[in-house]
């Protein structure tokens, strides 16, 4: 991987505030050509600086009225249980976001679903017919405070 420049910075700034911005509406940004700005995102992805570039979908728009952060634990640490739980999670379309965390619990889950009656049910499916989980713990979201994937970046 190149070492990034400045002018990579101010690129991937603007992008992660909107990927949908052209190339010409960059470059005025940036001070830099439209031809150079598209060979300088290309190599940010092809480097896989740049790993993906999505839509940000409101959940309720679709009915997802329910967030809920899940923390779990199990009573074993073994690789083989953790890893058929990471294939899981990965296959689980509630699941927006699995992390294998320190402390106290082994996984923190951050989970989208339309009501209680559609967790309650994954819960079943995911954690009570798990005999790996020794607990989980649910936080229902009342307030998104701050949302997003938004990697700080200093130039």
């Amino acid at each position: 991987m190149n070492k990034l420049d400045n002018f990579d910075l101010v690129i991937l700034r603007e992008l992660q505030k909107d990927c949908r911005r052209t190339s010409e509406q960059l470059a005025e940004i940036v001070a830099l050509s439209p031809t150079a700005i598209q060979r300088r995102i290309k190599r940010l992805r092809d480097e896989q600086v740049i790993l993906a570039e999505r839509a940000t979908i409101n959940p309720k728009a679709l009915g997802r009225y329910l967030s809920l952060i899940v923390m779990v634990s199990f009573k074993l640490g073994r690789s083989d249980i953790n890893a058929q739980f990471k294939r899981t999670m990965c296959e689980t379309p509630q699941v927006l976001q699995c992390y294998a965390v320190t402390g106290d619990y082994d996984f923190a889950l951050t989970i989208s679903v339309k009501d209680m009656e559609e967790y309650e049910a994954l819960t079943h499916h995911l954690f009570h017919s798990n005999e790996a989980i020794q607990k989980f713990q649910t936080m229902v979201v009342m307030e998104a405070v701050k949302e997003g994937l938004q990697i700080p970046i200093d130039a």
